[in-house]
């Protein structure tokens, strides 16, 4: 392995380990206990954030030459909580889930977005890079349609239209970019963009397929039809931890001072207003908080687009918090009375005041980061998204706490301890992480400028609440500018033309190679070697690809 492998072994290992754990579902007698893994495949990337992301992975025979070790800045903020979310939220499938043959797909493809979503993170070469935002982008496909539903087919039909179309405007960027660079390295793609040929379109493109994974409006209506059509573990990674691909492609590649980052930072700013408004239109709890997470993108994306070095920690505090959000609206279901309810409502209620911004919670720290690298007319525009926060806020908790109960098994006890840890993590991380990102005394919080600063949003966004929210709002359907989008002319049924000879004994002939293929799979599935056999098969194909 030595040979192959030079360097720590550990950013290779934390890719590779759910990808393995993804091949356990293949075998039907293992299903219960794949779903209790997907808890465990994210803990050794969690384990080596904790250790500050030592050492890097080099392994120049597969692919094009693959490097993997933490990207700079505030990436190993970003990276441990990516890694916390998909932890506690699976844990959630496990504890909620069947192990049947539909949970056992997901299982697959969730440890393969898993993998797909700490590569990003750890990739050091756009190759690497590229392989790793699509594996994310593509097979968390299969984590929105899960359930099946009209409803869930169709949020699925928009993300995978749209995801196909980001992959393909950032392949093309990564490749124009690699030319104009001569290297295939990430930081020397990024030195060569602002001087490439075509600059404006290779970064626009860039732009373009990260602004569609992390919500950046306009790109953004994939999101709030894919959030409450996902289950409710899914939807906890997708806006806790997905989203946050598209913010370190940003961070890697925008070009601080270009054009386009002028863009990202208005249409950030226009976002981070328009979808929280726009959330208020929604009565599904879940479609609000993807809405939320749309405004708080765009938050973040200005931040990145302005060179603000507390972005990564911003996004930090934003997964916790949101992550725990929509975990919470499944701990609601299963809550098995009135006081159970109650206490997953006040572990909402604590999440959604930090995303706020409640002087001292880690979203007032989040955002005192941030606005001390902005000048005062950023700084002021950046507080006063507080405002519109509380108001959906408000919205989102007034809405869970009216809604229908519709008690779903499962250990309360269990789902709300996990679920409450993240509101933990996202009220006590920032603080002790302080210090080091900031450089600023750890008592400066506790000024009374930035407690002045984190509470009158709070205490405007509630006055208008208390106003609104008592009367009528209207409502529209999650997708908002699709909405506005001319649907298609029905097309008249066309005549059906007399069955053919040779059509109908292609029909006689594909009928039988069905009904062969229905037969081996009927022997394969009770056959107990079969699963074992695809396992291996798989990680033979794995290690011929590795060392190969």
């Amino acid at each position: 392995m030595s040979g192959v492998l030079a360097g720590s072994v550990w950013p290779f290992v934390i890719v590779v380990i759910p990808l393995l754990i993804g091949l356990v579902p293949l075998v039907p007698a293992w299903r219960g206990v794949a779903l209790w893994l997907l808890a465990v495949a994210p803990l050794p990337a969690f384990g080596f954030a904790l250790m500050g992301a030592p050492g890097a992975s080099d392994l120049p025979d597969l692919l094009l030459g693959v490097v993997l070790g933490m990207a700079p800045g505030g990436a190993i903020l970003i990276f441990g909580m990516v890694a916390a979310v998909w932890a506690v939220a699976g844990l959630h499938v496990a504890l909620t889930f069947p192990p049947d043959q539909k949970s056992a797909i997901l299982a697959g493809f969730w440890c393969l977005t898993l993998s797909g979503n700490l590569a990003v993170f750890l990739a050091q070469d756009i190759v690497t890079f590229y392989v790793a935002f699509a594996a994310v982008s593509l097979a968390a496909w299969f984590i929105v349609v899960h359930q099946r539903t009209d409803r869930a087919l169709h949020a699925g039909r928009i993300y995978i239209v749209l995801a196909v179309l980001g992959e393909a405007a950032l392949l093309v960027g990564l490749v124009m970019g690699a030319s104009a660079a001569d290297s295939l390295r990430i930081e020397d793609v990024r030195a060569a963009l602002p001087g490439a040929p075509s600059s404006m379109l290779v970064v626009g493109l860039l732009v373009a397929g990260f602004g569609l994974k992390a919500g950046l409006v306009p790109l953004h209506v994939w999101l709030p039809l894919a959030h409450p059509a996902a289950p409710v573990p899914g939807s906890a990674v997708l806006s806790g931890a997905i989203v946050k691909a598209g913010v370190i492609g940003m961070i890697l590649f925008l070009p601080a001072g270009s054009d386009w980052a002028s863009i990202v930072i208005w249409t950030g700013a226009f976002g981070a207003f328009a979808a929280a408004l726009w959330g208020l239109t929604q009565a599904d709890p879940k479609a609000i908080l993807a809405y939320s997470t749309v405004s708080q993108m765009g938050v973040i994306l200005a931040l990145v687009a302005m060179g603000v070095q507390g972005a990564g920690y911003y996004a930090m505090h934003h997964g916790f918090a949101k992550g725990a959000l929509f975990l919470l609206v499944g701990v609601m279901a299963a809550a098995p009375g009135k006081g159970a309810r109650r206490a997953a409502l006040v572990a909402a209620a604590l999440a959604a005041l930090s995303v706020a911004g409640l002087p001292l919670s880690g979203g007032a720290l989040a955002k005192a980061a941030a606005k001390a690298e902005m000048d005062r007319e950023a700084a002021l525009v950046l507080t006063a998204t507080g405002v519109s926060t509380t108001l959906l806020l408000v919205w989102f908790l007034k809405t869970v706490a009216r809604g229908a109960v519709a008690h779903k098994p499962g250990p309360f006890r269990m789902l709300f301890a996990s679920a409450a840890a993240l509101v933990a993590a996202a009220w006590l991380v920032p603080w002790a992480f302080w210090g080091g990102q900031t450089g600023l005394a750890l008592y400066y919080p506790l000024g009374a400028a930035p407690l002045y600063e984190a509470g009158w949003p709070l205490l405007v966004g509630s006055a208008l609440a208390m106003i609104l929210l008592r009367g009528w709002l209207p409502s529209f359907p999650a997708g908002d500018l699709l909405n506005l989008l001319p649907r298609p002319p029905r097309l008249p049924a066309l005549p059906v033309p007399a069955r053919l000879p040779a059509l109908e004994r292609l029909r006689t002939r594909l009928g039988e190679v069905i009904d062969v293929a229905r037969d081996l799979e009927a022997v394969m599935r009770h056959w107990p070697r079969a699963g074992l056999m695809m396992v291996g098969v798989g990680a033979a194909l794995l290690a011929s690809l590795s060392f190969g």
